[in-house]
């Protein structure tokens, strides 16, 4: 299970969970993206807003643990996008989704407070059936049958985020190659060494999510390669000694837009200009490294 998060928003996260998740289907994989980003934005990379209005949203599975203190199978709220099935199932594989929804952010809220305040509350007697809520509940023999599952998480390491983290075996930063979208990930290395230690002072089984690399988007390039400035984003990053993917995702915002009204991400739209079909290639790039990453 892989978390892609980037504590800087508009970094291209829910484009590379959406391309990724694609390929892998296209290659015969049955794949789960699971959206908790309030704002839903990889919900509507394959839905058409007026679309999704009567379709279920992971929303009430949070707010009826809440509720209850007692989650319902979650595999009731699973969705299969219509245009990328019709794509990859010829090809072997299946996409299916957990849908976002703006209420998530009054659940950060909730969640928190079951805990007793917006911070960790590691002696809390709640604190590891709050924080293994997702875990537990991809547990279920429902999800079995998935080769892969991606998770899109919020910009922030509130309650959420931190199920998403103890459920990951992995996790993949995204980061436009700049000063603002670089600096924080050693701050969310830090956050996640913190989340781990408290979590296995007070778990019988621990976790150990690991950073397998960042993966530099919106890259922009002339006739010597990638902007000078940009370069030197990318050595800050080994300075801290974080791994950074080989394979770089270029800025091209004409082809994400033109594929999202297709409810398909850019691998998997049709064939069309140079540009569509270098960033197609990247992603499929991408997309091997991301399988030998992870060894799933």
């Amino acid at each position: 299970m892989v978390s892609v998060i980037n504590y800087k928003g508009g970094v291209g996260k829910t484009t590379l969970t959406a391309n990724i998740g694609a390929e892998l289907a296209a290659r015969g994989r049955t794949v789960l993206l699971i959206d908790l980003d309030p704002q839903a934005s990889l919900t509507f990379s394959f839905y058409r807003p007026a679309e999704f209005e009567s379709r279920p949203t992971i929303l009430p599975w949070f707010a009826g643990y809440l509720a209850t203190r007692a989650a319902e199978p979650l595999h009731k709220y699973v969705v299969s996008p219509r245009e990328i099935n019709a794509v990859v199932q010829p090809l072997g594989g299946r996409l299916d989704l957990l849908a976002g929804d703006l209420g998530l952010i009054e659940v950060d809220l909730d969640l928190a407070a079951a805990l007793g305040g917006a911070r960790l509350r590691a002696g809390s007697p709640r604190y590891l059936p709050v924080h293994r809520l997702l875990a537990d509940a991809l547990t279920d023999h429902a999800f079995d049958g998935y080769d892969s599952i991606l998770i899109d998480c919020a910009p922030n390491f509130n309650m959420v985020t931190r199920t998403a983290m103890v459920a990951s075996d992995h996790v993949v930063v995204p980061a436009r190659p700049d000063y603002l979208s670089t600096r924080g990930i050693d701050y969310l290395r830090a956050r996640m060494s913190r989340l781990v230690e408290e979590y296995n002072a007070a778990a019988p089984h621990p976790i150990n999510p690991e950073i397998i690399g960042v993966v530099y988007t919106m890259v922009q390039y002339t006739g010597a390669g990638p902007l000078i400035s940009q370069r030197t984003s990318v050595n800050e990053t080994s300075r801290i000694e974080i791994p950074v993917f080989r394979q770089t995702i270029r800025d091209n915002k004409t082809a994400v837009t033109d594929a999202g009204e297709r409810s398909l991400p850019v691998v998997l739209a049709p064939p069309g200009t140079t540009s569509i079909e270098t960033l197609r290639y990247e992603f499929q790039q991408l997309t091997s490294e991301f399988l030998a990453r992870t060894r799933i």
